[in-house]
């Protein structure tokens, strides 16, 4: 078996493989078929129809062109849907089916090389990845804020929060334990497998899960806030925070959980904000959880309390894949390290 040293990718590498990515239906009937995720953007969408009617918009990252249409419908006189990846040709059926064409033009390419013919007064874009960051589009809305979008116009969504909470998955406990149950059933003795598993198991990866709110051990810390009217590509280059935990009772830390929210402006007449969640006390989304797995469970008991620090950053394997470097500590322990990645089996394979 030959060893493919891992890589890194060049960008234009990096954005085929995740363009490539879309080409399929299966990512676009996930995210339409996300009732949390599409009905939100709906209800924002029409909750600013005041400040959307008679404006141009840009969608960036527009795929089956959904968002684009909820614009036309809130009443936007023009709306560019760009698109990177072939879905494009898809939108412009669907923009037709939908006897749009006349204020949605779909245009295919990136965001940052396709030119538009005019400013925009609003930008709408589904940009979020697993854990917010992984392989999200943030920096291309960046771009097309700071190229496109006049002064005062609207983001949806303007605002992007992370929270982390350490938990009990109660899955992987019980996967652990069940090397010694083995002897009972057939008369052998497998808990040498116990290490192993654990090693298997409770890797380095970010592992996409949803949780129960049972496995959540304290109240969750919030370590991070992205204004998408201020925020640079070079901030994104380090999203971190602190966080501090009080423990609820006792059991067996064996992750730390990372979700975010987005949150829409609302107009004055509608003071409650509109808000996003992949929170695991929320409706599941197709974000789910990431769950973060430290190298071996460790028991606390009320009050114990979890310190320490979460830095996100890209990997420097692929700008568009995101590390989770967590450094903690739990109760009396000395403090620990843990680097964390999604695995990305695209740098592996040959070219």
């Amino acid at each position: 078996m030959s060893n493919v040293k891992k890589r890194k990718l060049d960008k234009t590498r990096q954005d085929s493989l995740y363009f490539d990515s879309y080409t399929d239906v299966t990512i676009h009937e996930e995210m339409i078929a996300d009732h949390v995720r599409t009905n939100t953007y709906r209800t924002a969408i029409m909750r600013n129809s005041e400040a959307i009617r008679d404006k141009v918009v840009l969608d960036v990252g527009a795929g089956t062109g959904v968002l684009s249409m909820f614009c036309a419908q809130a009443g936007a006189k023009k709306v560019y849907a760009v698109e990177a990846c072939s879905i494009a040709d898809q939108a412009v059926k669907i923009v037709k089916q939908n006897k749009m064409e006349d204020r949605i033009e779909v245009i295919r390419g990136t965001v940052e090389t396709v030119d538009l013919p005019e400013q925009v007064e609003v930008i709408v874009s589904e940009w979020m990845g697993y854990a917010l960051l992984h392989e999200s589009m943030l920096n291309s809305v960046i771009y097309a804020r700071d190229k496109w979008l006049k002064p005062g116009g609207l983001i949806l969504p303007s605002k992007a929060e992370l929270y982390i909470a350490p938990i009990s998955d109660t899955v992987v406990e019980d996967r652990l334990n069940f090397w010694y149950t083995v002897e009972d059933q057939y008369g052998i003795d497998m808990t040498p497998m116990s290490d192993f598993a654990r090693r298997c198991i409770m890797n380095s990866d970010i592992t996409m899960n949803s949780i129960g709110v049972e496995d959540v051990l304290s109240h969750p810390a919030h370590f991070a806030e992205l204004d998408l009217h201020t925020i640079t590509a070079e901030q994104l280059r380090s999203v971190r925070g602190n966080f501090r935990f009080e423990c609820f009772g006792s059991a067996a830390v064996n992750a730390l959980c990372v979700w975010f929210t987005v949150t829409f402006p609302c107009p004055l007449d509608k003071p409650q904000a509109l808000v996003l969640s992949t929170s695991p006390f929320k409706p599941e989304t197709h974000w789910k959880q990431a769950l973060l797995y430290l190298d071996a469970p460790m028991d606390v008991v009320q009050d114990t309390v979890i310190s320490g620090e979460v830095n996100m950053y890209p990997s420097e394997e692929s700008a568009r894949h995101i590390c989770i470097h967590v450094d903690y500590t739990i109760g009396e322990q000395k403090r620990l390290s843990k680097t964390f990645s999604i695995p990305d089996w695209s740098a592996e394979a040959p070219q």
